[in-house]
């Protein structure tokens, strides 16, 4: 009896003796199909070789040894077409329904690169046209150029995918080269593409101001945009078929758009551009519904009244509560400049103390250098120092006090770059620090860092270290002696200008308010109280 024999299952599949599943071996536990699978449906070729029907039509059986040598013979086959494939065969090319979403970007940046390259050398934006039209250029004969045209057509191909390797930094923009790559979720300067055919002449001019920082300031910034916009507010005339009331935010959403896009909006702005949206919700919201006219007026008196009440006012009583904590012999410093600390230094003076005034400034704008002018020119007796030596500006200071673009829900400063290390530097040497801050600057948002919002300057402006910011004015060329001049050819260098950084409410003493002295830790509960007050409940 031949034990190599296979005896039929019930089902009419046939079972070596020798591949019988015993007990401890590995291929206890898979399941029936994975083995039916890799012995019968893998090898049909096989199987088809090795086996023969008997006269009566029942099927011989197969002996390990049959198998083994099929196998064998299986991997001698796969060998022999191996070696007879041509070398120069490429594997079949993935659809892009196969491909993965890497592989698909970098199929359509290849595809980018190859059409920009294309019509730098004047040839058709297409890939089948220009491979044709060098056929035709390359020969003469019919029969040549359609040989041609596929040969010049797959070297081109591949001619563009080495060109596109090489020149990929190249094809790329130099802001996008020399970005930083963990800051690339910041908007970086630029101009804007908005279309500016139905835009307010005042609101174009306001955004080359803002992107030339020719308004700087958070205050400032925001009073010179709600007055354009009530300019344009009584300049509006809705059409025939809407009312004034429902028109004027469809009329005013093209204007904000511009604003953002030729330069990021403070925090400050935002919350301005928040409450003017509230005011014209409400105007919508009139029972009996108001007249163009009385919309207008209505609309237009409410800006100036949060003008006058939020910044003007506001800054008048900041002024009086800071009065209390300023005596005679105080050593005052104060960094870049600040219109409320301004006001504040100014009154002081008119009152008769007698202090001292240390500016500490930075670059590229050198803010400080108009506030010293203002402070000089008012009699108060002032010393200047760059950034870098704060240290050495501290040894006599008493107090330090400085303004802030906005105070976060957690209570962190949100500034100038450069507060966050005035403020951590006096701390260290145990001296007060006064933020100087309106309540319309009192934002719900929390931010523990720098990185995750901040605005991006023109890293050109720390190149030239010589220039001021009015001879940058004049001459907006990079100096050519200047060191870094050529940083952009380097594809290792990167400049960064953030103009902004949070400083944590553990370095600021207290907050100066319109409201009062409190700490910065009480921000929240003041931001609260001004939206139920102003009908803004948070759900």
């Amino acid at each position: 009896m031949d034990h190599s024999a296979q005896k039929p299952s019930p089902l009419g599949i046939p079972i070596a003796n020798s591949q019988k599943v015993t007990a401890g071996s590995p291929n206890m536990g898979q399941p029936m199909s994975s083995s039916y699978e890799n012995r019968w449906l893998s090898t049909s070729a096989d199987n088809k070789k090795g086996s023969s029907l008997s006269a009566g039509g029942r099927r011989k059986s197969i002996t390990s040894e049959d198998g083994h040598k099929s196998a064998a013979n299986n991997k001698d086959n796969s060998k022999k077409k191996e070696n007879t494939r041509p070398h120069n065969s490429e594997p079949p090319k993935k659809t892009q329904k196969d491909m993965t979403k890497a592989e698909r970007r970098a199929l359509q940046e290849k595809q980018r690169l190859e059409k920009q390259n294309r019509i730098a050398a004047g040839l058709p934006k297409s890939a089948k046209q220009a491979a044709e039209l060098e056929a035709k250029k390359g020969s003469g004969v019919a029969g040549a150029a359609a040989s041609g045209a596929a040969a010049s057509a797959a070297s081109g191909a591949s001619g563009l995918a080495d060109a596109s390797k090489q020149n990929k930094k190249k094809a790329l923009s130099k802001n996008q080269q020399n970005q930083v790559p963990w800051l690339l979720h910041l908007d970086a300067p630029k101009t804007s593409d908005a279309l500016t055919k139905d835009l307010h002449p005042a609101v174009l001019q306001l955004g080359l101001y803002f992107s030339n920082h020719k308004i700087v300031g958070s205050n400032a910034r925001c009073v010179a945009m709600l007055e354009v916009f009530s300019k344009v507010i009584s300049e509006h005339k809705p059409p025939s078929d809407a009312t004034f009331a429902r028109n004027i935010q469809k009329h005013l959403d093209p204007h904000i758009a511009y604003l953002l896009s030729i330069r990021p909006m403070s925090l400050s702005m935002r919350e301005c551009i928040r409450w003017l949206k509230k005011e014209m919700a409400d105007i919508v919201e009139e029972d009996p519904p108001l007249s163009d006219d009385d919309a207008r007026s209505r609309l237009i008196e409410r800006i100036g009244h949060f003008i006058r009440e939020r910044i003007t006012m506001a800054d008048q009583l900041i002024v009086q509560n800071g009065l209390q904590k300023i005596q005679d012999g105080d050593v005052i410093l104060t960094y870049a400049k600040s219109s409320v600390v301004e006001s504040l230094l100014l009154e002081t003076k008119k009152k008769g103390i007698d202090f001292r005034v240390i500016v500490v400034d930075s670059r590229p704008l050198f803010e400080g250098k108009h506030l010293l002018r203002r402070l000089v020119a008012a009699g108060i007796d002032c010393s200047y120092h760059l950034l870098s030596s704060v240290y050495v500006a501290l040894k006599s200071v008493t107090k330090v006090v400085m303004g802030a673009h906005a105070l976060l829900n957690n209570g962190a400063v949100y500034s100038r770059i450069g507060s966050s290390m005035v403020a951590m530097a006096a701390s260290d040497k145990q001296i007060p620090v006064m933020i100087c801050c309106e309540t319309y600057k009192f934002v719900n948002r929390t931010q523990v860092d720098s990185f995750v919002l901040n605005e991006l300057g023109n890293p050109d402006e720390l190149v030239d270290t010589k220039s001021t910011t009015a001879t940058q004015a004049l001459n907006s060329n990079i100096d050519q002696d200047a060191v870094l001049a050529s940083w952009r050819d380097q594809p290792d260098l990167r400049l960064l200008n953030l103009l902004y950084d949070v400083t944590p409410s553990k370095y600021i003493t207290l907050v100066v308010t319109e409201v009062g002295l409190i700490p910065c830790t009480s921000a929240p509960v003041i931001w609260r109280e001004y939206n139920e007050e102003f009908g803004k409940r948070v759900a």
